[in-house]
């Protein structure tokens, strides 16, 4: 394993330096300036707008990246560390600038995915042929979405097709591992009304997930040396009406069964199902001056999990919610937003815990307007927790821009994220006395986006106050969490994208300094399992029918333990990817992943995939 910053971010550094000079020598347009961008507001605007850091991935990138999962597909950008305890499907944490896997909130079509009990969503489980887009917000938007959003927003959109009449397709693949894979949906529009329904299944017979023992109290404390295996089977079905030329019903409905085989002494299979339901009503008058939006939503995450075939454990929680948002257009460059929000949280599970269920309200205001070159951007919400009470969070930002092109902007946010009902109350490792987790952020950025590239540098502070964080001391190693006083996280993000020579690149880089600041043992030490620098550097060029792809993604070293003694060294890999249009209608697809097949680990004691390969055909009729 590497123990430095790995020389491909290195590579990649020297050729960002020397390609943004050249920018104006590119041969065709790499951004499209009118990329609308909802979840950094609440409301629609153009991502060239956003005073905030944020990306966008449409379907055409997913399908180009040939990644197999969620995880893969967002590892290594802008902003993203990514921590997995064994391949494909096992449990998985992703850290946005620094924070806990449990501050990045995820939203599927709107609807809040953070299980009530873990903190953190189960993103592993959300598969990549169930989502047409994925919006990527950096820094505090607790100011709109109350509790979690301290790092960040995801927010994943399912398939759905945007083009009237009949939209088919269907693929299937398989590769290294005994992976196989098949999906298949439609869409249909009409002049009022539109439907929808997509099915995949993606299995694998994995890879051995965990080197531990028990007989030496390591890793998973158990002596597995077998393959991990996942199975995941999804449907995503969607469908609305337009009433009139105001209002708008719509409904979507996406459910996920994954059974999942890791190691362990306790438990070693498990069955999950992630479902979202939403129900949507919009209206939306002709003059644009004041649009209403009501919305209805319920979340389930279960889990059951066996040791072998012996049942040990499930749960379930269930978060029902409901929301109103009145947009209202003040003057051209001018919008104010209002809304409120409503959530029952509620846990079902064999296992007692002392409070099983609790309400959330939170009231927002936002503001948004444009005077010349600069533009303007406040918001503020008040959260009343059924247990812990009142909580306000604030948000403002500001940007000016210059004939050039070049903008300056500044953002400065507040975030709080209420306690799990595992981290309180799960059963033999109480902790009922945590307290709410508090969050200041400042962002000041500058960035250029053209037709032909885009480029942007952010640097970012972020304080964390009573963050949570779990020991497990002896005898018996029962995790038990406190709030340690501060952690103060420091780091810097650059991103760059153009098309030269043919070629589309895209480069996103970044380095954080996530610092505990308890003044306890630990005092100064970086916080667990977040590599300081990241890297990413995706090119892709086509030749006539064919289209040819590398990924390089790098990561420098990583402490594994809040007391950084365990150390885990950085690691780079490499992606090929080939696409073959064998007819207009039919597509061939070969990937070789991890092509050098390097061996390292982002979790201590937990695999990763070795060198990989996959082909797949996609079917798609030509519009």
């Amino acid at each position: 394993m590497q123990r430095s910053l790995p020389a491909a971010i290195a590579a990649a550094l020297f050729l960002s330096a020397s390609t943004l000079p050249g920018a104006a020598r590119a041969d065709a347009a790499a951004t499209d300036l009118d990329t609308v961008l909802v979840t950094a507001t609440r409301s629609e605007q153009r991502l060239a707008d956003s005073l905030v850091p944020a990306q966008v991935i449409e379907r055409a990138d997913i399908e180009r990246s040939q990644a197999r999962d969620l995880i893969e597909l967002l590892r290594g950008r802008a902003g993203i560390d990514v921590g997995n305890t064994g391949g494909r499907g096992k449990l998985s944490s992703l850290f946005l600038r620094g924070t806990e896997s449990d501050h990045v909130l995820v939203l599927v079509d709107g609807v809040k995915m953070n299980s009530a009990t873990a903190g953190m969503a189960a993103i592993q489980d959300l598969p990549l042929a169930q989502i047409e887009r994925i919006e990527i917000i950096r820094g505090p938007r607790s100011s709109l979405y109350g509790s979690e959003a301290i790092g960040g927003v995801i927010q994943v959109f399912t398939r759905g097709g945007r083009e009237p009449g009949f939209s088919p397709y269907a693929s299937v693949g398989g590769g290294s591992h005994a992976a196989r894979e098949a999906s298949a949906g439609f869409d249909h529009r009409g002049e009022r009304g539109w439907i929808g329904a997509h099915g995949a299944v993606d299995r694998t017979d994995g890879i051995n997930a965990c080197r531990g023992s028990g007989a030496l109290f390591q890793g998973c404390f158990a002596d597995e040396p077998d393959d991990d295996g996942y199975r995941n089977t999804s449907i995503n079905l969607r469908g609305g009406y337009r009433f009139g030329e105001a209002l708008v019903l719509d409904g979507q409905f996406l459910q996920a069964d994954a059974e999942n085989e890791f190691d362990g002494s306790w438990t070693n299979r498990s069955r999950t199902r992630q479902q979202v339901t939403g129900a949507r009503l919009r209206h939306v008058p002709e003059d644009g001056r004041l649009a209403l939006t009501f919305a209805l939503a319920r979340n389930v995450d279960r889990s059951d999990d066996f040791l072998d075939t012996l049942p040990r454990s499930d749960f379930q929680t269930r978060r029902d919610s409901a929301s109103a948002q009145a947009d209202v257009q003040l003057a051209e460059d001018h919008l104010l937003s209002a809304g409120v929000d409503h959530s029952n949280d509620r846990v079902d599970s064999a296992t007692a815990y002392a409070v099983d269920e609790r309400e959330n309200t939170g009231v927002f205001l936002a503001y948004g307007g444009q005077a010349g070159a600069q533009r303007f951007q406040a918001s503020v919400r008040h959260d009343d927790n059924q247990q812990f009470g009142s909580h306000v969070t604030g948000a403002l930002g500001w940007g000016l821009a210059f004939d050039s092109g070049i903008r300056l902007t500044a953002s400065l946010g507040t975030g709080f994220k209420a306690p799990t009902f595992n981290d309180l109350y799960y059963p033999g490792s109480e902790s009922p006395g945590l307290r709410p987790e508090e969050s200041t952020s400042l962002n000041l950025g500058v960035s250029r986006i053209t037709e032909s590239h885009h480029w942007s540098f952010d640097v970012y502070e972020s304080r964390v106050d009573d963050l949570i964080v779990f020991v497990y001391p002896p005898p018996d190693y029962r995790g038990v969490g406190s709030n340690i006083d501060q952690a103060r996280i420091r780091g810097a993000e650059f991103a760059f994208g153009t098309t030269l020579a043919g070629i589309d690149l895209g480069l996103e880089l970044s380095h954080t300094d996530p610092r505990d600041r308890s003044g306890g043992a630990n005092d100064g030490n970086l916080l667990a399992r977040r590599a300081r620098s990241t890297g990413r550097l995706d090119l892709d060029r086509g030749f006539g029918p064919l289209r040819a792809g590398i990924t390089v993604q790098a990561a420098g070293s990583r402490y594994d333990d809040p007391a950084n003694v365990v150390r885990l060294g950085g690691y780079a890999t490499t992606d090929l990817r080939l696409e073959v249009a064998l007819h207009r209608d039919w597509t061939l697809l070969a990937r070789a992943s991890n092509v050098f097949d390097r061996e390292y680990e982002t979790v201590a004691w937990y695999y990763q995939p070795g060198r990989e390969y996959h082909v797949a055909l996609r079917w798609r009729p030509a519009r």
